[in-house]
């Protein structure tokens, strides 16, 4: 199978300045994300679901996290040439870090030489996104394309917020604008909406070494893909197309699905996103065995609901519950709870977000927050409901309101 032949490179090594303090000591894609995830794990899945199983991860900032979540929970087979293969920056070229997105590919360009593959797939390790790989790769080759970039359709009223693609009849590139200050061209018969790029191309490798080389000599370069590599590929006469990504579907599932993607780059993003979850019939499903999400197990029991004579009742209203839970009397709703987080007798937790090991001190009350890993709450604690409180704590409270309590903090 041609799948066989291509190899994937997953870019992972963002900081996330807008997503701290959850980036504060790890990279973006290692947030963890509905319970039991991290951000890696879904643009993993997408590829091993769809049939690649060459995934290079390239990682720089605070990458020790995401090493050890892909090094313990990403095990392909070696022998029959599978694998996700972590690459730390190795300052192949001038000893510095990656500039941007072009250069982290170019400083691994050998990479893609050391093997004859017939396309490079180049993608985000950031978003939460599900998508079937094949589809896209499939228009890729229809169109002959030296370059074809995914793009997702948004209401053209917020084309100001995102990098926007102008495109032909034919769906061929025609310009780029980096959050345009007037309504830019809309998509080919829909006049309502217009393309955002989702950062997500799939090159031809000799075309894509050659304008590597050709940007790396280049002194006012940002070494950027998006500011860059393809407005030079535009200039230049290239084959550059677009992928339509609303057109990714799931065929063979019931109901029908198609593609998800969320942008989760501050903390009012992510917040939603995971929120977004705890619907009924949620955009993004957790639960498909056609699509299954894989992540590293953690060896923890199930989670256990306490409902005692002493009448401690431990109840949880439409949340996620990861293992290794226990709610011991308390209540939570609305709430996305990582593996092993205590809940305590009559406390109550609210829209929120509890991270591995946090711990809930009886009484206490928690409300539309994020709490990262290690947090010990003591008893007759209240966070989330007077944000002005919040910040004298120490507390980061995002513009929605969203209070966030920092990994390891300690509270009096």
């Amino acid at each position: 199978m041609y799948h066989n032949q291509v190899l994937t490179m997953i870019l992972a090594g963002g900081q996330g300045k807008r997503l701290y303090p959850l980036t504060k000591d790890r990279a973006k894609p290692a947030v963890p994300f509905g319970g039991r995830y991290r951000i890696i794990d879904f643009v993993l899945n997408n590829f091993v679901n769809s049939g690649f199983y060459k995934i290079k991860v390239l990682t720089q900032y605070k990458s020790d996290s995401l090493n050890k979540h892909i090094s313990r929970g990403w095990s392909l087979c070696p022998s029959i040439d599978q694998y996700v293969d972590l690459v730390p920056a190795q300052m192949r070229t001038d000893g510095n870090w990656y500039k941007g997105t072009a250069d982290a590919i170019y400083q691994n360009k050998n990479q893609i030489t050391d093997e004859n593959f017939s396309h490079v797939c180049i993608f985000g390790g950031d978003h939460i996104y599900k998508m079937d790989v094949r589809q896209m790769l499939d228009y890729h080759i229809k169109k002959n394309a030296d370059l074809t970039i995914s793009a997702i359709a948004i209401p053209i009223e917020l084309a100001s917020e995102y990098g926007i693609i102008e495109v032909d009849d034919d769906w061929r590139l025609q310009n780029f604008i980096e959050k345009p200050k007037t309504t830019p061209k809309h998509i080919p018969n829909d006049p309502t909406k217009c393309l955002a790029s989702m950062g997500n191309y799939i090159f031809e490798p000799n075309k894509l070494i050659e304008e590597l080389e050709y940007d790396a000599f280049d002194e006012e370069s940002s070494h950027d893909f998006g500011k860059n590599i393809i407005p030079n590929m535009l200039k230049n006469g290239s084959k550059v197309y677009i992928y339509n990504f609303s057109s990714n579907t799931f065929q063979g599932m019931l109901p029908a699905e198609q593609g998800y993607w969320r942008d989760v780059g501050n903390v009012d993003s992510y917040f939603m996103a995971n929120m977004d979850l705890l619907a009924y019939s949620p955009e993004l499903n957790l639960y498909s065995q056609e699509w299954p999400l894989r992540t590293y197990n953690y060896n923890f029991p199930p989670a256990k609901f306490i409902w005692d004579e002493d009448e401690r009742v431990g109840v949880a209203k439409n949340s996620l519950v990861s293992e290794g839970c226990i709610i011991s009397g308390g209540c939570i709703s609305g709430c996305v709870l990582s593996p092993s987080v205590r809940i305590n007798s009559y406390s109550s937790v609210v829209d929120s977000i509890l991270m591995e090991n946090v711990t809930i001190g009886r009484h206490s009350q928690i409300n539309r927050a994020i709490i990262d890993k290690n947090v010990n709450i003591p008893p007759y604690t209240e966070i989330g409901y007077n944000r002005e409180d919040d910040l004298k704590r120490g507390f980061y409270v995002s513009q929605g309101g969203i209070t966030v309590v920092p990994k390891g903090a300690i509270i009096d």
